[in-house]
């Protein structure tokens, strides 16, 4: 089975409310191409670098989908970031946040939607806001209130490395937790409309969860190669 099959039957048995990202990392352009033909709508890459390279080869195929930034987010990098990506999902600090803002117009975006990443379980290794509603809520309040350039849609969130999946709920249910007391919240200038958690060893469990996004690469392109950027 191909990529372009493996999409097609990865779209039917996920519900339609659930976008699906492909999580483009180390993938050349020939393959992500062949899935945007199988009908991907939207595309997630973690290197600046990397994405550069794959949008020249694809060429018109580019403004099929949209480019969702799922890698982390260095301030060095914004200004090559912002004119090739139509979300960002990585934001899990003001300071970030406002450099993203200060920057967005003169790339030629008006408004960039952002979701705000959370470090769900806590881990040293991994960047993201410690999942704690009443900090969340003070980082999305002061963002909205201060940075007109950015329009916060969503959650995004990754569970730890477990071998037993099933162990992911408790992480999975809190983050949907979080989501709906913020969508509760309705804050001035806020869509909270999107929660991206599961990849392709969890969305099941994810979107069991709540998730209504899941970031899937293996279990469409096949096992990664050895990355080489």
């Amino acid at each position: 089975m191909g990529i372009r099959e493996r999409y097609i039957k990865f779209r039917k048995e996920i519900p339609e409310n659930v976008a699906m990202v492909l999580a483009a990392k180390t993938r050349i352009a020939k393959e992500i191409s062949e899935a945007i033909d199988a009908g991907a709508t939207d595309v997630g890459e973690n290197y600046i670098q990397e994405t550069q390279a794959v949008l020249e080869e694809l060429g018109t195929g580019v403004k099929k989908v949209r480019w969702h930034l799922i890698g982390p987010l260095q301030k060095n990098k914004i200004n090559q970031a912002l004119p090739i990506f139509d979300v960002i999902q990585t934001v899990g600090d003001y300071k970030i946040a406002e450099h993203i803002d200060k920057r967005a117009e003169k790339a030629g975006k008006k408004i960039i939607p952002i979701y705000i990443e959370i470090n769900i379980a806590e881990e040293k290794s991994k960047y993201g806001m410690v999942p704690d509603y009443k900090a969340i809520f003070k980082l999305i309040e002061k963002i909205s209130s201060n940075l007109s350039h950015i329009r916060i849609e969503g959650l995004m969130t990754m569970g730890p490395e477990v071998e037993d999946k099933q162990s992911l709920r408790p992480y999975f249910r809190k983050a949907k937790k979080i989501f709906e007391s913020l969508k509760t919240a309705k804050l001035p200038n806020v869509e909270m409309k999107v929660l991206s958690m599961g990849m392709s060893d969890s969305y099941q469990i994810a979107i069991e969860e709540g998730s209504n996004m899941v970031r899937i690469g293996t279990a469409i392109f096949g096992k990664r190669e050895k990355y080489i950027f």
